[in-house]
């Protein structure tokens, strides 16, 4: 094992080599990995959710919880005989593949992750829940949780610190909701991927109604790098109140689509212009969703805000997965629109009514509007359906998240879908 002299600048990336298989244990234990891990079991459970929380790591999934305060929520009484912690890796927003790279590049980082985890809140047993197209993931995350049980990383006793944890691979079924924490509790114990209501939260009541908390793969990568070097290290490597990096990402016509880990607080200008290489030749940006498809709209004057969860909640939307997907002056709007609600409705799980049949209802306006066949007061119904369905109004948050690039479109590109009302010139296709 090689101790490292200097922390990296670029933690949850530093060991990805690009076209390269990930390190195998031996490797990964070469380069540093599991001191992380190593340093947890020998400090108490709270002292490792309080370094978290102190951290200021706030959730990768998209809500941007405070994760050490999250946990913190867990019962550490010993009323609790079974706990569960279960890392959540379907990723099925669109635009996103943030988690899809950290394990096909780096699987051990994220199983030194969870581990630590489940120490902190006192859990035996984690699942790894992904997204059923993920196989090299996959099959990647098998090959490192099979090296780390035959090296006594993983199973009864760990290290000889009296801490048993067990990590299973689950794959999805293949549904959007079970994104959702609640739905994926549920799909996880062979129900129907169906929210539950809250309270109770799983903290209290989770999988198999025992105290469980649900993180995103991003956000446990990024434990052992707190752990080894401190809360103080990790909140110096941000931009922003939030610490740490962040997997920043941008699709659409983009000269290089990709993603890349940078300081939390970037700017939108510096991801779109100097990563993603600003826009193709003879397009111009007309807006973008700052965090996957279900966030509002911003657009090119909200280029220089940064990319951290309060100041974009600020400018109008959020920064949910920080995947950025891009719309340019020669893409419709609202064909763009038609197809994320057409999405959005195949996906609602049936469960609220309006979700269920308020969706469809919505992409077929849309795909009226989008071949000029609009007629008159179809935008009225638009605005209203981002009220009825917008937040409060429903079971989850599936709907108010369609809701979100809907009703910023109406805003910002009223003039689009105004083109789509008959008798007038059709809206633009791609």
């Amino acid at each position: 094992m090689t101790l490292r002299t200097a922390p990296p600048d670029r933690p949850l990336t530093d060991r990805i080599r690009p076209e390269h298989e990930p390190y195998n244990l031996r490797e990964y234990e070469k380069h540093g990995g599991y001191q992380g891990l190593r340093k947890a079991l020998k400090m108490a459970p709270q002292e490792v959710t309080a370094l978290v929380k102190n951290a200021g790591l706030r959730g990768r999934g998209g809500a941007g919880f405070h994760t050490g305060v999250k946990w913190g929520l867990v019962p550490m009484d010993g009323s609790a005989k079974q706990k569960y912690i279960v890392a959540n890796g379907d990723e099925m927003e669109p635009g996103t593949f943030k988690d899809r790279l950290l394990l096909e590049g780096d699987p051990h980082q994220f199983v030194e992750g969870i581990a630590a985890a489940g120490y902190a809140i006192g859990a035996t047993v984690g699942y790894v829940f992904l997204r059923a197209e993920y196989f090299l993931a996959a099959e990647r995350l098998r090959k490192a949780i099979a090296e780390c049980y035959a090296h006594k990383l993983l199973g009864e006793d760990i290290q000889g610190s009296g801490f048993t944890f067990n990590l299973y691979l689950h794959t999805s079924a293949g549904r959007y909701i079970c994104g959702e924490e609640t739905a994926l509790i549920s799909s996880l114990e062979g129900k129907r991927a169906v929210p539950r209501a809250k309270p109770p939260f799983p903290a209290q009541s989770g999988l198999f109604g025992k105290p469980t908390v649900v993180n995103n793969i991003e956000t446990l990568c990024n434990v052992p790098h707190i752990v080894l070097y401190g809360a103080e290290w990790f909140r110096s490597i941000s931009k922003s109140v939030d610490g740490g990096t962040k997997i920043y990402g941008a699709s659409g016509k983009v000269k290089r689509p990709g993603a890349w880990e940078l300081p939390m607080g970037t700017t939108a200008r510096e991801i779109l212009e100097e990563h993603a290489g600003g826009m193709r030749d003879g397009l111009k940006l007309r807006g973008f969703l700052p965090g996957g498809a279900s966030t509002d709209f911003l657009t090119a004057d909200h280029l220089d805000l940064a990319m951290d969860f309060d100041t974009i909640a600020k400018a109008g939307s959020r920064m949910g997965t920080g995947q950025m997907i891009v719309l340019d002056d020669h893409t419709s709007v609202v064909g763009m629109l038609r197809n994320l609600e057409k999405f959005f409705a195949t996906e609602s799980c049936g469960w609220f009514t309006p979700c269920r049949d308020g969706l469809p209802w919505t992409e077929r306006i849309l795909r009226d509007l989008e071949a000029g066949k609009g007629r008159p007061g179809d935008l009225e119904l638009l605005q209203q359906q981002t009220r009825l369905l917008g937040p409060g109004r429903t079971f989850c948050a599936h709907a108010p998240g369609a809701m979100e690039p809907l009703q910023s479109a109406l805003k910002y590109f009223r003039a689009d879908f105004e083109r789509g009302i008959a008798g007038t010139a059709p809206a633009k296709v791609a």
